[in-house]
């Protein structure tokens, strides 16, 4: 997967949108959207587990979810690896467990534990010789996976400070550069025209960074755009206005348009396919009446 995914990079083309799914039903219905990469986001991950972003993700959880979407979606997953779970060695590891998992990339940051979301304040980065060696035992232990350095200096170091930081990544070995928090177009597009790797940027909402169109990033240079929280925002939204709703109520009777159909669902998760593979199972019929 990780080869596939850095052709894709080296061919130019269209920019990769790669929308977060932080479980595998998520992913599948991405896919079914038509989207052909995925992005698995540290930060929605933890919060489905009601965890907060603070580094607390073991990497068993993240590589078991991984392997969950890999599994389900057969897509190319770009991974947030926080800080490498580690040092260099441990950032060693996370390479081959993420590719023995499914995934096609990992991004590793330059923050010191507890990290934190890109777009907080008061961030604090490692020295950039440390955090290269931890790209450079990343990309030496990689089979295959694709390689990705995040850096969080723009708010502490300005704009030159990343793309200093970033060079000296991609240097080290990594494939793509990740600038988080950048708060302008123009900044953007002066750090993807400055590094010598692909540019992935992070179209988080409520952060520092305005939201802008794929299109017109592609035309400022980057190569890879995430939104790595937005469908669990999406999903947590909806699910305050049911259980409010149902608290109310007391039935779900008011809410039927608002779901995913029984029909609906096996679709997605591929239910009667699971059935034909064991030929004494009689289909299941769905029933007729609304559901």
């Amino acid at each position: 997967m990780g080869e596939k995914l850095r052709q894709r990079l080296a061919g130019g083309g269209s920019i990769l949108r790669a929308p977060g799914a932080h479980d595998a039903m998520a992913g599948l219905i991405a896919r079914d959207a038509g989207f052909d990469v995925l992005y698995v986001s540290g930060a929605a991950v933890t919060a489905s587990r009601g965890l907060p972003d603070l580094g607390v993700l073991t990497m068993e959880e993240l590589t078991g979810t991984v392997r969950s979407i890999a599994r389900a979606t057969g897509l190319p997953l770009i991974v947030d690896g926080d800080t490498g779970y580690g040092e260099a060695l441990n950032a060693m590891r996370l390479v081959r467990e993420l590719e023995d998992a499914g995934a096609a990339a990992v991004h590793i940051e330059d923050q010191v534990l507890p990290k934190k979301c890109g777009h907080l304040n008061d961030k604090t980065l490692v020295p950039t010789d440390q955090m290269a060696a931890k790209v450079a035992a990343a990309r030496k232990a990689r089979r295959h996976l694709t390689i990705i350095a995040r850096t969080d200096a723009a708010a502490s170091e300005g704009l030159q400070g990343a793309i200093a930081r970033a060079r000296a990544y991609a240097a080290a070995g990594a494939d793509v550069v990740f600038p988080d928090a950048l708060t302008s177009l123009e900044q953007i597009q002066a750090f993807a025209s400055a590094v010598p790797v692909p540019t992935m940027i992070n179209m988080t909402e409520f952060g520092r960074t305005p939201l802008i169109d794929a299109a017109t990033l592609q035309a400022a240079g980057v190569s890879i755009v995430i939104w790595p929280v937005s469908s669990l925002r999406i999903a947590a939204h909806a699910m305050e206005a049911f259980f409010t709703e149902l608290a109310r109520d007391g039935t779900t009777a008011p809410q039927l348009d608002r779901m995913q159909t029984r029909k609906r669902l096996y679709e997605v998760i591929g239910y009667h396919e699971y059935e034909a593979l064991d030929a004494s199972i009689v289909r299941s019929i769905v029933p007729e009446q609304p559901d």
